[in-house]
């Protein structure tokens, strides 16, 4: 794991300026790896410099495998953040076919692979990563980013320079003061998050997952393509048995891949379904026991530790708990919002932060649950999906306008976000007749209406997600198979792989997700939807492929979640700084929100007249990174 910075520029710069600009870029993401860093920089016969830099975190070939890695007689050079799962076998292939190697890293193998297979060999990859190749016989300059997005890739160029980076805290010194986006701003006060290829700033992109930026540095142009990797859409025939049996080996193998380590590593273990069968899987393909790691909290109502040790005792794993309180996790609030560089309000980030900084202490690798609700259909919103239709189809529209006015006031709800009260209220306020239900699920922030009336009309945008209706091809989600691409394209790569990454990062400690496998996915998707979510039964060939080994009936606990109390701490320890935010006078400055709306929303939570937890701190964060960062640039 590591960071990676480059840039080209086309200017009168030299090449002590160049070595001074990727030094300081690899600094502003040494948390990302601090055991080494690495630089390449070179001028060209047309006065063009190019620089590649890094950050490493050794877990592969701790001796040899330094960065950059030269091939062709100095004449290719990657740099390169992530994990090759399936490096050995690519490796095995190439050498069958001649080819030498220096190292035993994963990152000499990509660099091989390309040099033999060209710009096709991407697709070959397994794994997380994002990476940049210098070809200095065909004058390009190659950036990639995995199949899912895990590892971040954000550029930006101009007409004298082109500049990519893993976080944008590296990258916004090389540009000048960029405007902020109008898309960005409106993706983020819906969804809580900004999903590729956009970010905050107007002339800042992420590169999108699953493609490829080619550049060529004779005429300063660009092309981004697609990552061609097989993707099965089509349902197969298969017997519920047999893809049970299936699913089972494809996970385990899943898990045992992404174990590959030359240093100590573990599990995150909460004692929810998907970090309990990765823990299990993984004990298995190891000689010792394995470590576990997981939070536990001061408050009963938070705390689901007893699911954790039971799995652990079973696992017989060397299990360690920490215990945190609600201050915990407040105190270190501003530390993470910060590191994300642009506003992002899932609050999640906390607890993740935290378990990553302690887990740390003792192992550089660990292995998580992330991405089994995507890839076997997990959350609740694909069974309200459901609903929704069923609902729509039975009673009127008129009549649902009616219940919806008359149900509000019974399902007011204390800042509690797990409850069913609460549920039922974020159901009854997203049930749509005009097949927007998924669209309107996923934004946590604000739905369309109040949006529109929380922004300035000059700033708001009526038909945000057209461009990801376009691209998905899903225009009115009605299936299984259109919520979880949706979740793929948006969700996980806007706004679950950001927070891990980020929080993990930060804390210097790699997480790998075995579900977050291309054929796992692939695999998943080529099955009858109800083999995924059976009625009520969530995840359901997933808990019927592990039945067996776990106690009875322990994968159908529900796993209730830690509710951070964000909506609290609004109204009581960041109370002052939230009110700031809306001061009339710098809400007028900011030309970006309806001054009157803005503080509407914010008074009325303060007061507790309305419980308005999720929008408000979605509104916090922005205008906090706006404070700190935007302002302040």
């Amino acid at each position: 794991m590591c960071g990676i910075n480059g840039f080209v520029e086309r200017s009168n710069g030299n090449l002590s300026q160049a070595k001074e600009k990727i030094n300081a870029m690899n600094n502003l993401i040494l948390h990302r790896g601090p055991d080494e860093e690495g630089t390449f920089v070179e001028q060209l016969e047309s006065d063009i410099i190019i620089s590649l830099g890094m950050q490493r975190l050794s877990i592969i070939d701790l001796n040899n495998g330094s960065q950059p890695i030269y091939g062709k007689n100095g004449k290719l050079v990657i740099v390169f953040n992530g994990e090759i799962y399936n490096y050995r076998v690519l490796k095995n292939a190439l050498v069958a076919r001649g080819v030498h190697f220096e190292t035993n890293s994963d990152t000499e193998v990509i660099l091989k692979l390309y040099e033999t297979e060209g710009e096709s060999s991407f697709a070959k990859l397994d794994g997380m990563y994002a990476f940049s190749i210098f070809d200095k016989e065909k004058g390009k300059v190659f950036i990639a980013r995995d199949f899912f997005g895990e590892k971040p890739l954000y550029y930006y160029k101009n007409n004298h320079q082109f500049v990519w980076a893993s976080e944008l805290k590296s990258l916004l010194p090389q540009v000048s003061k960029p405007e902020i986006s109008k898309k960005g701003l409106n993706l983020y006060l819906r969804l809580g998050y900004i999903p590729a290829p956009h970010t905050i700033y107007g002339n800042i992109n992420k590169l999108e997952a699953n493609h490829f930026i080619q550049y060529n540095l004779e005429d300063n142009c660009m092309e981004i393509k697609k990552i061609q990797s097989d993707e099965i859409k089509e349902s197969r025939s298969i017997s519920f048995s047999q893809a049970k049996k299936e699913v089972k080996e494809l996970v385990e193998q899943s898990v045992e891949s992404r174990s590959i380590s030359d240093v100590p590593l573990g599990t995150f273990l909460s004692g929810g379904v998907d970090s309990s069968i990765v823990s299990l899987c993984l004990s298995r393909t190891q000689s010792e026991k394995i470590n576990t790691f997981s939070i536990g909290f001061k408050k009963s109502s938070f705390d689901e530790s007893d699911k954790s040790r039971l799995v652990a005792k079973m696992i017989n794993s060397n299990h360690n708990e920490f215990i945190i309180d609600e201050e915990d996790l407040e105190n270190d609030i501003h530390q993470i919002l910060d590191n994300f560089d642009e506003p992002f309000s899932d609050a999640a980030a906390l607890p993740t932060y935290l378990v990553s900084k302690k887990t740390r202490e003792h192992v550089k690798v660990a292995l998580t649950g992330d991405g089994g609700d995507e890839v076997f259909g997990g959350y609740n919103k694909y069974y309200v999906g459901k609903l929704n239709q069923r609902y729509t189809n039975i009673v009127p529209k008129g009549l649902h306008t009616f219940l919806n006015k008359i149900s509000a006031p019974l399902l007011r709800t204390p800042d509690d976000k797990k409850g069913r009260r609460y549920k039922a209220k974020r159901m009854m306020q997203t049930i749509d007749y005009n097949g927007e239900y998924y669209w309107d699920i996923i934004s946590l922030g604000n739905t369309q209406k109040k949006l529109q009336g929380l922004l300035l009309e000059k700033n708001y945008i009526p038909d945000l997600f057209l461009e990801y209706k376009q691209k998905t091809g899903i225009d009115k989600p009605v299936s299984l198979t259109h919520y979880r691409e949706i979740d793929r394209v948006l969700s996980l790569e806007g706004g679950m792989l950001p927070k891990v990454d980020r929080t993990s990062m930060l804390a210097s400690l790699e997480c790998r997700a075995p579900f977050l496998n291309k054929a796992l996915w692939n695999y998943t998707n080529s099955l009858p939807e109800d083999f995924l979510l059976k009625g009520w039964s969530k995840k359901h060939i997933l808990k019927e492929a592990f039945k067996e080994d776990f106690p009875g009936g322990f994968l159908e606990k529900s796993k209730r979640g830690f509710n951070t109390p964000v909506g609290d701490w609004l109204r009581s320890g960041l109370c002052k700084e939230l009110e700031s935010y809306i001061d009339s006078k710098f809400l007028e400055n900011q030309q970006i929100f309806n001054v009157k709306t803005a503080q509407k929303l914010v008074g009325d939570h303060i007061t507790g007249k309305e419980d308005n937890s999720d929008a408000v701190w979605t509104f916090y964060c922005f205008q906090k990174w706006y404070y700190n960062h935007y302002l302040k640039s």
